[in-house]
């Protein structure tokens, strides 16, 4: 155990990675069952290793010491990284480095977490988020969010990729941090300086699939993948397999454990197929609970399939699966209303648009592949909303923001939903103080593999928004050019400016009624469902009942003056398009406008 509560540094006995024994010397572990031998590659000499019937391949050495490299060699002769790698000497085809899980002193020792009310998220990548882009640079930032009322920070995936720059789902070593972006120190470091803010750390894992470079399992372990059901990014894994599920069930507790991460969000979930009898995910998920039960642990989907059973509650309102999952109907409905694009992921939520808006702000999700989905009452903040993220930015054509897409006076209105509906609210960095600068796509490949990336941009970007007019392929930013990843940085000199300074005083405003008024109503996961207004088109009424208060939307999305029906209570937050938070509030309602207002219940008043 190192320092701290809950804290694992290592997987039992005889697992993926290297292990570290008791009595001194490090046990080597490889599951290549599709090899008669292989051999440990040292800057001694290659030894070979004991191979078992299940497929392991062990060694047992003396000598080795942190920061030396080693690597395996295949019957072939080929020189492979370890797919357990704590860290990569440079890049994924290179060798490992052999690492110290206790070498880093953790500060905040005693840091259990916040609960999942308090959760005001941050989505950040690590590349782009500093102009040096690393571990170390992105902790001197902490301190401005943290004072701007986020409470957590959800990193992009770091898993090792190929080359310097990528957005991560290509990552192929699970265990490394990439190296561009610093040391497994420097990563803790990063974890440990947030948790003195009070901030947690999320950080976005990629279990459904393998980057295209990089990976060498197939040559030596092929059964850890599916020749059925190709994911859309390549072989889907087979997680029927006891040492695949070991792979990523040590990699999950590694980084809740040895990394101190407060969660993880799990990409594209839908893509995990498993017909076991319990599939990986609710094994994993009961098996992290029980082991960090002293902490609070929140662990995030993105599925697209839409399904509450992944949320389902226990009797005590407690998860019994995911704490909460990401979900795209309130960004598409308000992105389609917003900017008028109504194709590729838009095009459903177009039809029947203001029914679709009304019902991602009260209930979640507007469409979901769960026939059963009634049966599973889930409260109101599983569904993190965003109305910007990674996806929905970077994959359009030019990788623009939506508040260069539409007036500061609807962005205000609606930043002020996201963040008081009761729904967990989540922006993308730079967000927080109106950020101008793109977020592009990006990737460092070569030859073939870049020019087929290249080429399916164009496809991507029809699914988000199309090209726009006047704008012809010529004019798209190249993905492999370094040129795109620098200017998909963030600006932080418009942090500096008058607007950039409005826009984070109103942030924290809204944090602070969030933090006051609205988390309390979420204690305890109340099942609670909002019931919308039958309104004309332009007009958004929500009433969510919890057990201690009444919470009510009131919102006018046109540019003409509507009378909005009153609601109970006191006015907790009140904005009209002049500004004002005392003017015409019900009754001719400026638009874009914005009410919310909260009636505490008394005990007989209580359902």
């Amino acid at each position: 155990m190192t320092q701290g509560t809950d804290a694992v540094t290592e997987p039992a006995a005889k697992g993926w990675g290297p292990r570290r024994l008791p009595g001194g010397g490090v046990e080597f572990s490889l599951w290549a069952p599709d090899a008669p031998d292989i051999k440990l590659v040292t800057r001694f000499a290659d030894l070979p290793m004991t191979r078992s019937e299940d497929g392991w391949h062990h060694l047992t050495i003396a000598g080795m010491e942190p920061g030396e490299s080693y690597s395996f060699r295949l019957p072939d002769s080929r020189v492979v990284p370890d797919p357990a790698s704590r860290a990569q000497a440079g890049d994924v085809n290179g060798p490992s480095l052999l690492v110290d899980p206790d070498a880093y002193t953790w500060k905040n020792v005693d840091f259990r977490g916040r609960p999942w009310e308090e959760a005001v998220i941050l989505e950040l990548h690590v590349g782009t988020f500093t102009p040096e882009g690393t571990f170390r640079a992105a902790i001197e930032k902490l301190p401005e969010l943290a004072e701007t009322g986020i409470t957590a920070i959800e990193i992009m995936p770091v898993a090792q990729f190929r080359g310097n720059r990528g957005w991560g789902y290509d990552g192929v070593l699970h265990y490394a941090p990439h190296s561009a972006y610093g040391s497994p120190d420097d990563m803790k470091a990063l974890i440990d300086a947030a948790h003195g803010l009070g901030l947690i750390v999320f950080l976005d894992v990629v279990y459904n699939h393998f980057g295209p470079e990089g990976n060498y399992l197939h040559s030596y372990a092929s059964s850890f993948f599916r020749a059925d059901d190709p994911t859309p990014w390549g072989a889907s894994i087979d997680f029927h397999n006891q040492a695949v599920r070991r792979y990523f069930a040590d990699n999950a507790a590694m980084w809740l454990g040895e990394y101190r991460l407060d969660g993880l969000r799990f990409d594209a979930t839908e893509q995990i197929r498993d017909e076991s009898e319990v599939h990986f995910l609710e094994e994993l998920t009961a098996d992290l609970r029980h082991r960090f039960s002293r902490r609070h642990i929140h662990l995030i989907a993105e599925d697209q399939r839409g399904l509450r059973s992944l949320l389902r509650r226990s009797p005590t309102g407690a998860p019994e699966v995911f704490t909460a999952t990401w979900s795209d109907s309130l960004h598409h409905c308000i992105h389609v209303l917003t900017t008028g694009e109504a194709r590729g992921h838009y095009k459903r939520f177009d039809e029947n648009l203001w029914g679709n808006l009304c019902r991602a702000v009260a209930e979640g999700f507007v469409f979901s592949e769960d026939p059963s989905e009634t049966a599973h009452t889930v409260p109101p903040n599983v569904y993190v909303n965003y109305l910007q993220n990674h996806d929905q930015i970077g994959n359009r054509a030019f990788g623009d923001r939506l508040n260069t897409l539409i007036s500061p006076d609807l962005m205000e209105v609606l930043t002020a939903m996201l963040m008081l509906i009761p729904q967990t609210p989540m922006l993308f960095q730079g967000e927080d103080f109106n950020d101008t600068q793109p977020f592009c796509f990006f990737a460092d490949f070569e030859g073939e593999l870049a020019l087929a990336m290249q080429r399916g941009r164009v496809n991507e970007a029809e699914n988000f928004g199309g090209m726009p007019e006047g704008k012809t392929l010529a004019d798209l930013p190249d993905p492999m050019a370094e040129s795109t990843f620098r200017q998909s940085k963030i600006n932080w000199a418009k942090a500096d400016t008058d607007e950039g300074r409005k826009a984070r005083l109103r942030l924290r405003a809204l944090a602070d009624i969030r933090r006051k008024h609205v988390a309390p109503l979420l204690a305890g996961s109340a099942p609670v469902a909002g019931v919308a207004h039958p309104l004309p088109q332009g007009q958004v009424a929500v009433d969510w009942r919890f057990p201690h208060g009444l919470l009510a939307l009131r919102m006018n999305l046109t540019e003409n003056p509507v009378a909005l029906p009153a609601a109970e209570g006191e006015i907790i937050y009140a904005q009209t398009a002049a500004g004002s938070e005392h003017g015409a509030l019900y009754g001719d309602m400026p638009g874009p406008g914005i009410v919310v207002a909260l009636k505490p219940l008394t005990e007989d008043q209580v359902p």
